[in-house]
């Protein structure tokens, strides 16, 4: 099994990047493999709404976002980690993750999702939730740890003096480790939900 961690901080060894550490080393005690990614440094654009992609099965950038998705295809779990910026998450990471998701076509259903955040002090469930949606409007479960999933500091490594915080990142990874093997364990014996085709519809006639 494998997750792949998004750190969508630009400071690559900041409070975000610790964050996802801590989760990482439960990780590898539950033997999942793992990749953490560092993209909040990266000049990544946002979507243009195009639709390139529905055509071209990746996006028109081709940059980091198609080089990722083949990743993210082939991960069991995804976790994204954003520091806070204006109550919400860094504004690369979201144009990362509005192409990231629109642009892959593969099915994403039973992928566990989870979200992190870093924050000084407040902000933290806003930007929390904001990133939570990305999962679910794909079909992704969300792992839940014992609280909101956030870590406090300012400076980069001061949120190792946050107990709690740390404490929350190990929880979420190993109640996404049992998610992940919970599923995996379902699909061999259920399989995966059956899906119905799409009903759309718009507010304009």
């Amino acid at each position: 099994m494998k997750v792949l961690l998004i750190n969508g901080s630009p400071h690559t060894n900041g409070n975000t990047y610790t964050a996802l550490a801590e989760m990482e080393k439960i990780f590898h005690t539950e033997s999942i493999e793992t990749e953490l990614i560092n993209i909040g440094n990266k000049a990544i654009r946002g979507c243009i709404a195009c639709r390139s992609c529905q055509s071209n099965g990746k996006c028109v950038f081709d940059d980091d976002v198609n080089i990722i998705a083949s990743k993210f295809e082939q991960a069991d779990g995804l976790v994204i980690g954003s520091p806070v910026y204006y109550a919400s998450a860094n504004g690369t990471l979201i144009s990362f993750l509005d192409r990231l998701f629109y642009s892959t076509s593969f099915d994403k259903t039973m992928k566990v999702g989870s979200a992190v955040a870093a924050a000084r002090r407040g902000g933290l469930t806003s930007t929390f939730d904001e990133l939570n949606k990305y999962f679910t409007i794909c079909g992704m479960p969300i792992a839940s740890g014992q609280y909101w999933n956030g870590i406090h500091g300012n400076f980069n490594g001061e949120c190792i003096q946050d107990s709690e915080g740390l404490q929350q990142m190990r929880t979420l990874a190993r109640n996404m480790a049992f998610l992940m093997k919970s599923i995996a364990l379902g699909k061999e014996k259920y399989g995966l939900p059956e899906k119905e085709s799409p009903c759309m519809t718009n507010f304009v006639r």
